[in-house]
């Protein structure tokens, strides 16, 4: 049986944003591990204009060509973690856009998240866990949270072996992540 396939989502499309760091970090630790495979989702690469679709994506299928584009690729995936920062106490627009436009290919699959910022996007993870649940996915209950102190030391230089309890942290979540993922690959193979 072929490894379950999780997607990175980077939700930042800013220049030079701070996203490329943890994604990187995360994704060698899922690739590291023997019961998941990583690939990064990032929403550069998905252009899509503001949510105006006629209907829902839960009725009829978007028909803007980033959101098909991105619809396909989260067909093709079995679980999903989130690296978000925090705008204004939510997460990014641009990611929101995103979810907004795709519906049926995230129903029951798993959703983890990595947030970095001043509170560690606390705020915009618990966002996203309401919109994760509007979704039919299964937010995982532990995150990784890269608060103001690790934000500044990886600013200045260090790197995430520098800070030990974030891998911890990251370990707790991939094997919720790992088990949900299983889980609900099973029952949406078994139908």
């Amino acid at each position: 049986m072929s490894k379950p396939k999780i997607g990175i989502v980077i939700s930042t499309t800013r220049e030079g944003r701070f996203a490329d760091r943890p994604t990187q970090w995360i994704l060698e630790l899922v690739n590291a591990r023997d019961d998941l495979a990583g690939e990064i989702i990032d929403l550069r690469d998905y252009p899509m204009r503001f949510y105006d679709e006629p209907k829902p994506p839960i009725y009829v299928p978007p028909a803007d060509p980033g959101a098909v584009k991105l619809a396909a690729k989260v067909a093709s995936l079995d679980g999903f973690i989130f690296v978000t920062a925090e705008y204004n106490r939510a997460p990014p627009g641009v990611l929101k856009n995103a979810l907004d436009h795709v519906y049926n290919e995230f129903i029951r699959k798993p959703a983890a998240f990595v947030g970095y910022g001043g509170v560690g996007a606390a705020r915009a993870i618990e966002q996203l866990r309401l919109i994760a649940v509007e979704l039919q996915m299964a937010p995982t209950r532990s995150g990784v949270h890269i608060a103001r102190a690790e934000f500044i030391e990886l600013l200045g230089g260090k790197t995430f072996a520098d800070l030990p309890h974030m891998g911890a942290s990251a370990a707790t979540m991939l094997n919720e992540l790992a088990w949900w993922t299983k889980a609900l690959k099973t029952a949406r193979e078994a139908g």
